[in-house]
């Protein structure tokens, strides 16, 4: 497994070691050991798996009482991954990092706590499962608008499918619920 670091510190690229012969193929995509060598979270409360179809785009989500750090993987089909570092006092504050997942290249993306995260479906369909450091608390859910001519994110369509709530959700410089630390 090879872990890259990104331009914003905290965010990795990580790349499995796959192993492929004529039944199909192997790999490991957690490894507690392996990741916390690497200075990651070896410890995850939560799984979710989301199916989507093309131009669905979810986020961009964060919670902020109960922060989650996510570690994302395209178990099928392509998405555009977008991690928005939202932590009012860090020097990358309302830069962004994106990352092509595919079910072809099997890359993950880990985002830490802090960060907006989001993500568009750029195949006919898409499954996406991600790992999450803490729980879902629905009172806790908090977003950036996909939109945001400030953050100004290439997501390669104009008019996405969208859930309602994400069409309501504020730009980031309006927001009135943001993580105060580095």
């Amino acid at each position: 497994m090879k872990v890259e670091k990104t331009a914003i510190p905290g965010v990795v690229e990580i790349y499995p070691d796959v192993f492929n012969d004529e039944r199909g193929y192997f790999f490991e995509s957690f490894r507690d050991t392996i990741f916390h060598n690497e200075g990651l979270p070896s410890i995850f409360r939560q799984i979710n798996q989301v199916k989507s179809l093309k131009n669905v785009l979810r986020g961009l989500h964060y919670q902020l009482e109960n922060p989650q750090g996510k570690l994302v993987h395209a178990i099928f089909g392509r998405i555009r991954d977008v991690a928005v570092d939202i932590r009012k006092h860090s020097p990358t504050y309302g830069q962004y990092e994106i990352s092509q997942l595919t079910d072809k290249n099997n890359k993950m993306l880990y985002i830490p706590e802090g960060f907006a995260h989001g993500y568009i479906v750029e195949s006919d369909l898409a499954v996406v499962e991600y790992l999450c450091t803490d729980r879902y608390v629905p009172d806790d859910q908090f977003g950036i608008n996909w939109s945001d001519p400030d953050l100004n994110i290439p997501w390669g369509i104009a008019t996405p499918i969208l859930s309602a709530k994400d069409k309501k959700l504020p730009f980031l410089k309006d927001h009135k619920y943001l993580p105060n630390y580095k």
